[in-house]
């Protein structure tokens, strides 16, 4: 009998082997890479590690964000942390936590939501008159400031949905091959087994560069959005 193909969403299936906590200690680790050059020599290792912390900061120079104090370090941190749960959620009886949009969106909100209230909070006149940019013709007055706010808003909720919906499309691809070689393999169709199983192997590979695209998409929106702060 075929499993459910949305059973791999289900935090309370196989709980026994779902490997919750391991999951949450390992999103542990983020915190502690980023700043781990304050107590770590440098090394040919350490510089190899420091990859995905670069590919970000490179990012994050080139907007507004490098003027927001620690907020670099926060989305380092939220990068490696996206990617850790991608990978984690790769593997046998785990919960993909970010296939959730419960887990999504309570990333994106209150990252975007401090943006906001830092923005109004350090400059409002300026925050309001971006609204509005000079030059608007009179007709598009009454319009403007609603469709501005509108695309303001919803911007945490396609966070939410870009990284959850491509990490679930991803698993549910998986789950499909991985019953199709089930039956294959149950069917004594050697070849047609070793076809689908390489085709399984190939997008398994492929997912792992998915989980850390979005990681890195994810993150590089968050810092897009500092262009706006006042």
């Amino acid at each position: 009998m075929m499993v459910d193909i949305f059973s791999s969403f289900d935090d309370h299936n196989s709980t026994m082997f779902s490997a919750h906590m391991m999951t949450w200690l390992m999103s542990l680790w983020s915190l502690f890479f980023i700043n781990s050059s304050y107590w770590i020599n440098t090394s040919n290792m350490f510089n190899f590690m420091s990859l995905p912390k670069q590919a970000i900061n490179i990012q994050i120079t080139r907007s507004y964000s490098m003027n927001l104090g620690g907020f670099s370090l926060m989305i380092s941190s939220l990068f490696i942390t996206i990617i850790n749960f991608n990978m984690l959620g790769l593997m046998p009886y785990v919960f993909s936590t970010t296939s959730h949009l419960a887990m999504t969106f309570v990333l994106a909100l209150p990252l975007w939501l401090s943006l906001i209230i830092s923005s109004y909070n350090n400059n409002p006149y300026s925050s309001l008159a971006s609204m509005l940019p000079l030059g608007t013709p009179t007709f598009l007055i009454p319009f403007l400031p609603v469709i501005e706010s509108l695309s303001i808003l919803v911007r945490p909720i396609t966070l939410s949905i870009r990284l959850a919906a491509n990490i679930s499309a991803g698993h549910i691809i998986l789950t499909l091959i991985g019953d199709y070689l089930t039956i294959s393999m149950l069917s004594s169709s050697y070849l047609i087994s070793t076809l689908v199983m390489i085709i399984q192997m190939g997008y398994f590979i492929f997912e792992i560069g998915i989980g850390i695209i979005q990681g890195y998409i994810f993150s590089l929106l968050i810092t897009l959005y500092t262009d706006d702060h006042q």
